[in-house]
């Protein structure tokens, strides 16, 4: 399982925001592979998976900031019980998903995850 960069984006909360990051992303030619979105009062955040973590920032570093951070980025059966089954996997080596998100098309066979875990390297090698 691969490991990929979370770009972790402050913004404000507030209408074009996620249009505005969005664009400055694609702009550099850059495609989003993921995203989740979330926010608290005023503020909020925008975390991307990207195929090109390093012209992403480049392009975020004139209006925006972020961090970056490491994450599984998984695909995993479009199944019933998929996700249960390999959250449990991680849990009984002992390791925490602190945050995640998935997606799939109706008729794919597979769901892509990303999640955000305590570790890491236990993570990957876990099948």
């Amino acid at each position: 399982m691969p490991k990929v960069k979370l770009l972790t984006v402050s913004c404000e909360n507030r209408p074009g925001t996620l249009a505005n990051i969005a664009r400055v992303i694609g702009d550099a030619n850059v495609n989003i592979l993921a995203f989740l979105t979330s926010t608290s009062a005023a503020e909020g955040s925008v975390q991307v998976v990207v195929d090109n973590v390093n012209k992403a920032k480049k392009a975020l570093e004139g209006g925006f900031s972020c961090t970056e951070a490491d994450a599984l980025f998984v695909e995993l059966p479009h199944r019933p019980g998929a996700l249960g089954y390999f959250a449990g996997k991680l849990a009984a080596k002992e390791v925490n998903i602190t945050s995640g998100y998935a997606t799939t098309v109706k008729g794919s066979k597979k769901s892509s995850v990303v999640l955000a875990v305590s570790d890491l390297d236990k993570a990957v090698r876990t099948r």
